[in-house]
């Protein structure tokens, strides 16, 4: 009783509690970067290598609790859920020998500790970088709820795995986890340190979805089921679209993996790039909404009561949609359309939407690879799909925002933190890390955190007066998002991943 009424609080909460895991990407169903944790520390320090090793020296290290090596590269977040954290990576620093060349890669290590518990290990899925970018590894955070967990795999899969992995045997109705992990022909029977799949919904069978470079976003729960993004996309030349009728957000029962609700909107003919925002979830006037950015530069208001259409489909009821791109990003003032990728043109959406009270922020962004250009962040009526402001300081970026004491702190590409007033929509003011930003803010503890793609971790005070609080340099770029969960500040790089703690004695994993 107990669990259950932690994870009912939890859905209820905007803002994550002091004591509260991080089980879902941005903590909670409204995606706020924020939390009410206190005792965060200011002062740290990553560590450097031993000589010649991929080992942390530990006795360069400051106020880090444990320390895990992960992948060469990671870009998903990590999560934290009934004494786990889970992280996607790739297999460059293989953790089973039997396992080796580059895979997609989800391990789980014990939140106490930081020792390794499991993998799961999944192939590559084979068309090269059009649809499974080479060592990219898993970018979806998993979604940990009730013992399971859920994350989108580099083969644009929705997969369920076990929170135990196979050290308590083999559950649920999927039992080929050999075949499963099977690279050239070459099957490979699971031990007690691999991950554990209860089943699997393939998206590129099941529904012809085109995932372009790599399948990402993450999945939420809403009313009982599971929505999930489908990376459905645009081919190689970035001009056509090979699944235009693909739905571009799905829901299924997570109990069984089967699907029991689509988006009917035609996201998919419009897509300029590829769908991987992470959708939202709120309540907005007595009813549970998903709230969804999507490929085609809108942002949509969805019921997840999903009804049946002429042709027997299970459509998602459009609550509203407004388009996220002003009409100057989508045509020149001689009314031509404006290319897309260009600097001065439209973008679509792959930060998620956010909720605060009655109200969604939501920033534009694209492809890191496409550059810097305009951008846009808006505040939406959650019930009318009403603008409230707009804010066109920020260039493009796919950074989700963080809302704390009426102030919305956002990331653009270019390297800017803007901190913004949440209800005029005017900046309060900019900080400017001179670096790439592919991840998000955290609020915690009257601090802001961001990093960079020089490896930097800036932190700022919150609130409306601009100050550099500290830097955290670490050795490798930060793409992934800082979270904190039960008190621990977690930050992972491309390479490692850390704990965070005020007087923490260190552990290498």
């Amino acid at each position: 009783m107990r669990y259950i009424a932690a994870i009912f609080t939890l859905t209820l909460t905007a803002i994550v509690g002091h004591g509260a895991d991080w089980p879902k990407w941005g903590g909670t169903p409204h995606n706020n970067m924020a939390s009410v944790a206190k005792g965060i520390p200011s002062e740290m320090d990553p560590g450097k290598k031993k000589k010649g090793t991929e080992q942390i020296d530990l006795a360069t290290t400051k106020n880090v609790k444990w320390v895990a090596k992960i992948g060469s590269q990671s870009y998903g977040t990590p999560t934290v859920g009934e004494g786990k954290v889970l992280i996607g990576t790739n297999n460059e620093s293989p953790r089973d020998a039997k396992h080796q060349g580059d895979r997609g890669i989800v391990m789980c290590f014990d939140e106490k500790d930081g020792s390794f518990l499991w993998q799961l290990v999944i192939p590559k899925l084979g068309a090269g970088k059009v649809s499974d970018w080479e060592y990219l590894g898993v970018c979806s955070s998993p979604l940990i709820h009730k013992g399971r967990a859920y994350f989108i795999s580099n083969r644009c899969k929705v997969v369920c795995i076990d929170m135990e992995g196979m050290s308590n045997g083999n559950d649920g109705p999927f039992k080929d986890e050999a075949k499963f992990m099977a690279t050239g022909g070459k099957v490979v029977e699971p031990g007690k340190k691999d991950g554990d799949v209860i089943w699997v919904y393939d998206m590129r069978e099941e529904l012809g979805v085109f995932p372009h470079n790599i399948a990402s976003s993450s999945p939420a729960m809403v009313d009982g089921k599971l929505a999930v993004t489908t990376s459905n996309g645009v081919d190689w030349s970035h001009l056509n679209i090979p699944a235009p009728q693909a739905p571009c957000l799905i829901l299924l029962d997570p109990a069984t993996g089967e699907l029991v609700g689509e988006e009917a909107s035609k996201i998919g003919e419009r897509v300029m790039h590829c769908n991987w925002s992470s959708p939202m979830i709120a309540t907005v006037a007595g009813k549970e909404a998903i709230f969804f950015g999507a490929g085609d530069g809108v942002l949509y208001s969805f019921s997840p009561k999903a009804k049946e259409d002429d042709e027997g489909f299970l459509v998602l009821p459009e609550n509203w949609r407004v388009d996220g791109n002003l009409p100057e990003y989508r045509h020149d003032k001689d009314g031509k359309k404006i290319k897309y990728a260009s600097f001065e043109g439209p973008s679509e959406y792959i930060s998620s939407p956010v909720y605060h009270e009655g109200k969604v922020i939501a920033l534009l962004g694209q492809d890191p690879e496409h550059g810097e250009g305009v951008g846009r962040m808006m505040c939406v009526d959650a019930k009318t799909g009403k603008v409230d402001w707009d804010y066109t300081e920020i260039e493009r970026g796919i950074s989700t925002a963080s809302i704390a004491d009426g102030l919305v702190y956002a990331a653009d590409y270019r390297g800017r933190v803007h901190c913004v007033d949440f209800k005029s929509g005017k900046k309060v003011w900019m900080f400017d890390t001179k670096s790439h930003i592919w991840g998000s803010t955290l609020v915690v503890d009257g601090k802001v955190f961001i990093g960079n793609e020089d490896g930097e971790v800036v932190i700022l005070k919150h609130g409306r007066k601009l100050e550099e609080v500290g830097l955290i340099e670490f050795a490798a770029p930060v793409y992934a998002s800082p979270i904190v969960a039960n008190g621990v500040l977690y930050i992972a790089s491309q390479t490692n991943l850390y704990a965070f703690k005020q007087g923490a004695k260190t552990a290498a994993k």
